[in-house]
């Protein structure tokens, strides 16, 4: 195992792509465009992130190589554009970097990681920000983002300047309101009146996540991994019953369900 991966291995695997691209390469890649690798891009950072919640070094080894491939592969294609090349993209991040750690490389002074976190969101809202539709404060918050994960950065933005609840009570008390609002919509057969209210559940259940340091995102892939855990415990408990699932009545699940939580 390399301590570090040289210069020479990321121009290898930059010429790798460009050799795959160029004539007498591959068809396959020679057509792709940078919609089709955004598609691919986001389905790897997935990956790394079930490689990181699988524990394996080598899991995640390979995951975030296929993840580095995909970036460098949208490298080249600037290339070939005369867009950009891969030392431009390392010196504008190392730059950032820099500029967002006044306090590392800097004069700047901080009390703790809350402070750091203040002073970066600042320094993006104050003098990073692009051109767009929406106010300067939210620039850099992707639009491409799971909507969880949009919307607790987007709630964590807006609490940099203040606009914040005070007390953990005053989200719940928001939860049931969104709730009742909920249950008024669906008495009244409204779907589009429905669909309003449960987004505006789930934004005030993502504003409690953040409120009590709890990634909305994370807390709902675990949730779902372990639904999927216990689903696969009722399907192996009836296979040995010699019970088809369809054919299980929904009271046997729930009794097989309640032995897979006390199971763990």
């Amino acid at each position: 195992m390399k301590e570090q991966a040289p210069a020479a291995d990321t121009a290898a695997l930059l010429e790798l792509i460009r050799t795959l691209r160029g004539p007498g390469g591959c068809p396959w890649d020679r057509v792709q465009t940078e919609k089709d690798l955004g598609r691919y891009l986001l389905s790897e950072a997935y990956e790394v992130l079930d490689a990181i919640g699988s524990g394996s070094p080598a899991e995640l080894r390979e995951e975030l190589g296929d993840l580095l491939f995909q970036i460098l592969f949208l490298v080249v294609l600037a290339e070939e554009r005369g867009n950009f090349y891969l030392a431009d993209v390392i010196q504008e991040i190392r730059e950032k970097m820099i500029r967002r750690h006044p306090h590392v490389f800097g004069g700047a002074k901080v009390r703790d990681a809350g402070e750091v976190k203040a002073n970066w969101e600042r320094i993006k809202a104050t003098q990073e920000h692009k051109i767009s539709w929406e106010s300067p404060l939210f620039s850099g918050i992707s639009r491409s983002l799971p909507a969880l994960a949009r919307a607790q950065a987007v709630t964590e933005r807006a609490a940099t300047v203040g606009f914040d609840w005070e007390k953990t009570d005053q989200v719940i008390a928001k939860i049931s309101e969104e709730l009742h609002e909920l249950a008024e919509a669906l008495e009244n057969k409204d779907p589009e009146g429905s669909e309003e209210e449960i987004g505006d559940l789930l934004f005030s259940i993502v504003n409690l996540s953040r409120f009590v340091d709890v990634r909305a995102e994370e807390a709902l892939r675990g949730t779902t991994e372990k639904f999927l855990k216990r689903f696969r415990y009722i399907e192996e408990i009836l296979k040995e019953r010699g019970v088809a699932i369809e054919d299980a009545s929904l009271a046997d699940m729930d009794r097989i369900w309640d032995e897979a939580k006390r199971a763990g």
